[in-house]
């Protein structure tokens, strides 16, 4: 198995081009997981309370357009 250590020297070797390729492809899988995790938080219940905060907003009128 390939370690953290023996994965930054490998990244710290490639050619530019390819860097890029790689922060690309790592930008895009960080994004995927964080949709996961938010979709899986709010199927959980978890984010209920950040609706109950807009609701009680809108009621106050304290809500603006964007």
């Amino acid at each position: 198995m390939i370690t953290l250590e023996d994965l930054k020297k490998v990244i710290s070797e490639l050619p530019e081009k390819e860097y890029k390729q790689f922060r690309r492809w790592f930008a895009e899988r960080d994004w995927q997981r964080w949709d996961q995790q938010i979709a899986a938080d709010s199927r959980a219940g978890k984010l209920d309370f950040l609706v109950e905060e807009a609701k009680a907003a809108k009621k106050q009128g304290k809500l603006r357009a964007l």
